[in-house]
């Protein structure tokens, strides 16, 4: 795993040195995606740059790597886990190799198919190639976005990075907010790819490429998820053995590595299973990783530690605790590049803190099994919605809702009246696209409230929603209320959200690397294809999944009622320091985001209430981090030290210059 920047100088407007003292600033803005060490290649047209995790070929595989005759360059963030059956399909075909690492096979990869070799590799990746004898710059994401990328426009040049922090030390590009991408985070917890929350900034969507030639840029789509295949015909059963063999090969793959790997244990399901599946293909020693909280409303320790005595791991677990989440919202802040409406992005980050102090670098993780297998409580949430609204003024129906949220204590306890009050927002709107995800994103809207008067006036026009349900009407026709719903988990919160803000970023932040099986390729292809009562049945969700695992894992994990992954939030906040730091009248008034009053009513509610709502523990989640995005990445961002430039962090153990 590592870090990538690049731009092209069609121009031809900067010298070698002047290109290489741009690049180092880059790079050193993401030193800690890859710490092992870094490398740039600079062209009369063209720069790029690589910091590198070492993980796979750890003695020759540094970057940017060429081919044989030095015509092509590639700069490489990522894994492609068959690199090894890749090679020898190369090596038929007369290619010849100078490492063992998969960065080289994927140039080569490039070399012989063009763009079409996007469709072979498996794995999770962004890279750039140049191309010196046509002059052109090719970029691609992997299918899912695991891993980032984003670039900017100057004038016929491109410029991107693996964060956008970096792409901020290319001469003219500044740090300014989009108030339509915060509007969308406000809204959907992330902004609608390709946009971000920087003006003039833009995400490399997932299952994308880009061609920047002749000063021309061109973005493509080379895959995409949806529920078009044909469906599954054959029975449950004959589904598990298929389903076990994918998942198998997966783990397997992604097992590869010339370094230790380890895997995350959450105390649920799917983290048991990719842990279960990994000590029977490899019976030796597995490390495995957990985070506890000191809010047992939150703690799952001791599932946790039944699954590890069970699987007999070599476990270590870290208490998060309210003090924690204050003290690591800004350094969270930082690496997400974004605000956020959620605190559970910060033990995550804890926890990679945990792994990498054990001198670990690869981890396994259970991310995706909730979006391919019908394992969230919003899929089962939506179901009982679509039940109520054939009886809107049903007394009974809206009593099935109180299942789904044991750990919520205002839903759990709650009267008719009350579930109806909360529960049934646009609730015969049943042909709407985006009909599952109404409530969820009634509640980030609310934020928009706190926006100051300036912003919400000129974002008085833009209905994020109403956009989004138009962008995604046509593609999900057809699809059953499951399915729109898994769609729109996986194509927006899955990519955006957790695999960025809870995942990469936060793994990064302390150099380590996140694998998910579940989200190889085949694996989310197969899926697509199962009935829906394979993934849900009445309110049992995973049920294939369940199926399979019976006696891999504890049973207790397979009856246990799901319990969403969470983090304090009000109670961990509003009596920090960030209150006062961030969220005085000179701050907010220097940011221009916020309203200072109605944030002033916000948090004195806060303070004086027992029980607070969700749509309170968001607004608070996203106003302070908002002004902490401000101050961090827009305001005074990380000054670069003279030594840390040219001689601390940044060693270019390789330098291509033409």
């Amino acid at each position: 795993m590592c870090g990538i920047v690049g731009f092209t100088d069609a121009r031809g407007i900067y010298c070698s040195a002047e290109k290489k003292h741009v690049l180092n600033g880059m790079l050193t803005r993401i030193r800690h995606r890859g710490p092992d060490e870094a490398g740039l290649y600079i062209a009369d047209e063209c720069g790029m740059g690589n910091v590198r995790l070492s993980i796979v070929d750890l003695n020759s595989g540094r970057q940017p790597l060429s081919n044989s005759d030095g015509s092509l360059w590639i700069a490489y963030n990522g894994e492609v886990y068959n690199h090894v059956e890749l090679k020898q399909r190369l090596l038929r075909l007369g290619h010849r190799f100078n490492t063992c690492c998969d960065t080289e096979v994927v140039l080569h990869m490039y070399e012989e198919y063009g763009e079409a070799c996007l469709n072979e590799l498996n794995g999770q990746f962004a890279f750039s190639i140049w191309d010196e004898k046509r002059k052109r710059l090719f970029i691609a994401r992997d299918r899912v976005g695991i891993r980032p990328l984003f670039y900017a426009k100057n004038q016929n040049d491109l410029i991107y990075a693996s964060e956008i922090k970096s792409l901020f030390e290319y001469p003219g590009i500044t740090g300014k907010p989009n108030i339509k991408g915060l509007k969308q985070v406000f809204t959907f917890w992330s902004a609608l790819s390709p946009e971000t929350v920087f003006d003039g900034i833009e995400e490399l969507p997932p299952g994308h490429f880009m061609v920047a030639e002749r000063g021309k840029v061109d973005v493509k789509p080379y895959w995409q998820h949806g529920f078009e295949r044909e469906k599954f015909t054959g029975c449950v059963d004959e589904a598990g053995e298929v389903l076990t063999a994918l998942l198998k090969d997966s783990v397997n793959l992604r097992l590869r590595a010339d370094v230790q790997v380890a895997a995350y244990l959450s105390g649920g399901l799917d983290s048991s299973i990719i842990s279960a599946l990994v000590k029977e293909m490899q019976p030796g020693v597995l490390n495995t990783f957990s985070i506890g909280f000191q809010n047992k409303d939150f703690d799952e320790t001791a599932y946790q530690n039944e699954v590890a005595q069970y699987l007999n791991t070599k476990h270590k677990g870290i208490l998060c605790t309210n003090a924690d989440i204050a003290n690591l919202l800004p350094e969270a802040v930082y690496h997400a590049e974004t605000p956020l409406l959620r605190t559970a992005p910060i033990p995550m980050m804890k926890l990679s803190s945990l792994v990498r102090s054990n001198a670990i670098k690869v981890v396994l993780t259970g991310e995706g099994a909730d979006e391919m297998l019908g394992g969230y409580n919003i899929f089962k949430e939506t179901l009982i919605r679509q039940f109520w609204a054939r009886e809107p003024n049903s007394k009974l129906r809206p009593l099935l809702l109180k299942k789904l949220y044991p750990y919520i204590p205002q839903l759990s306890n709650a009267s008719t009246p009350v579930l109806s009050m909360f529960f049934s927002y646009q609730l015969q709107q049943t042909d709407s696209p985006v009909y599952s995800h109404y409530l969820r994103w009634r509640n980030g809207l609310q934020i928009s409230n706190f926006l100051s008067k300036d912003i919400k006036s000129e974002l008085a026009a833009y209905h994020p929603v109403d956009e989004y349900a138009a962008k995604i009407e046509a593609r999900v026709a057809g699809y059953s209320p499951l399915e729109k719903a898994q769609y729109i988990e996986t194509n927006l919160f899955m990519s955006s959200y957790l695999l960025s803000s809870q995942g990469d970023r936060m793994a990064m932040a302390n150099s380590v690397e996140g694998r998910y099986p579940f989200l190889d390729h085949r694996v989310m292809e197969f899926c697509s294809t199962l009935p829906d009562d394979f993934k849900l049945k009445g309110l049992n969700e995973k049920v294939l999944l369940k199926k399979i695992m019976k006696g891999r894992v504890p049973q207790s994990v397979l009856v246990r009622p799901k319990q969403a992954y969470r983090a304090p939030v009000a109670s961990a906040l509003h009596k920090s320091v960030l209150i006062d730091t961030y969220l005085n009248n000179k701050a907010i008034g220097d940011a221009g985001l916020f309203d200072s009053d109605s944030i002033k009513k916000l948090v004195e509610k806060l303070k004086a209430a027992k029980l607070v709502s969700e749509s309170d523990n968001m607004a608070l989640t996203g106003v302070l981090s908002g002004q902490i995005w401000y101050d961090k990445l827009i305001a005074k961002p990380k000054a670069i030290s003279k030594d840390e430039l040219l001689n601390g962090q940044i060693r270019n153990k390789q330098v291509g210059v033409k």
